[in-house]
């Protein structure tokens, strides 16, 4: 697998620091995120990868402003272009969210309302930031359109989302999460629903907007594989807490944490002979953040872990921008 390095801004879009969130649960409080930093930079991909349940789609609605009711932001800082979401309220936040953020769902046909026209609904989204004109807003919904790669944009916009193809229906999303030119589109599993041939078209949308538009892009996803096809860095998410992160190369060629390492053994190999490689599962069970452990959130599933790690929880060790959470030295 090949890697182009791409050269991005050093301004940074968004920076998490140090968030922790928790849900209000009959067995008590639970943290959902534990000390959750990273950045994204202008015109950078990163891909939040991880199992199911392991916190993603929390980090997600959180930058949004989208918890539940029992949910809170028990403390930390989400910075946008220097500002703090966590401590903006009412008619801030929301100005905030609609002119800094865009949002891409894993499901565009529930994300999209039925009984509109992608045209009405088009010139609902520019009227969230601006009030317009309908023959402006048509016009910048067309060329918005145009630019995530749908050749009639003049048909599709008297279409119902119904009418649409999964692919088409998702290429309407991002057209919609960027018209109000937002610096941060977060991708929630947007390609999860869709074929193999139309997710790489997705892919490499994306990856051609953040390059032209200098777009900072959050990509999350629970395939490594799909990962690597686009994201610049990945941070590897376990139990609520980044357990690694670095460069796409890094991540393939050098995992340190063994969660990552784990993590790839379960990607197919495309190699045959003597280099084909044995798919292998993670054993155990699925962390739960209904069970409160000390240690490290791994230790139960991870293969080298001693009985310090079920008491010690580790800290984030960090070499050449490659970083990792492990009691362990080394691990081989």
């Amino acid at each position: 697998m090949l890697w182009t390095q791409r050269s991005t801004s050093m301004t940074e879009a968004l920076c998490i620091k140090n968030l922790n969130v928790t849900y209000r649960v009959s067995q008590g409080t639970r943290h959902v995120l534990r000390d959750v930093s990273l950045t994204l930079k202008k015109g950078q991909i990163r891909a939040i990868v991880g199992e199911s349940g392991c916190g993603k789609s929390t980090l997600v609605n959180t930058i949004i402003s989208r918890l539940p009711a029992n949910g809170r932001i028990e403390s930390g800082q989400i910075l946008i272009d220097g500002q703090d979401m966590v401590s903006l309220k009412g008619d801030g936040l929301r100005r905030m969210r609609f002119e800094k953020l865009g949002v891409v769902f894993q499901d565009p046909f529930s994300a999209l309302d039925p009984s509109y026209t992608v045209e009405r609904q088009i010139i609902e989204t520019v009227n969230i930031k601006r009030k317009t004109d309908r023959k402006t807003a048509v016009r910048m919904g067309m060329e918005m359109l145009t630019a995530c790669g749908i050749r009639e944009p003049q048909e599709i916009m008297k279409k119902y989302p119904h009418e649409l193809s999964g692919g088409l229906q998702q290429r309407v999303m991002i057209a919609m999460a960027l018209i109000n030119e937002p610096e941060i589109l977060i991708a929630d599993e947007p390609t999860t629903a869709l074929d193999v041939t139309v997710q790489k078209e997705i892919l490499k949308l994306l990856r051609k907007l953040a390059d032209e538009r200098q777009l900072a892009v959050l990509f999350v996803t629970h395939s490594l594989d799909v990962a690597a096809m686009l994201a610049d860095r990945i941070a590897v998410f376990y139990g609520g807490q980044v357990v690694e992160e670095g460069r796409i190369e890094d991540i393939f060629n050098f995992p340190l944490h063994p969660y990552t390492q784990a993590l790839l053994k379960t990607i197919p190999s495309i190699e045959y002979g003597k280099n084909e490689r044995k798919l292998m599962p993670i054993e155990g069970e699925l962390f739960s953040f209904l069970d409160e452990n000390e240690g490290c959130c791994f230790a139960p599933r991870c293969p080298y872990a001693r009985e310090t790690c079920f008491r010690v929880s580790p800290v984030i060790k960090e070499n050449m921008g490659h970083s990792y959470a492990c009691l362990l030295e080394e691990v081989l």
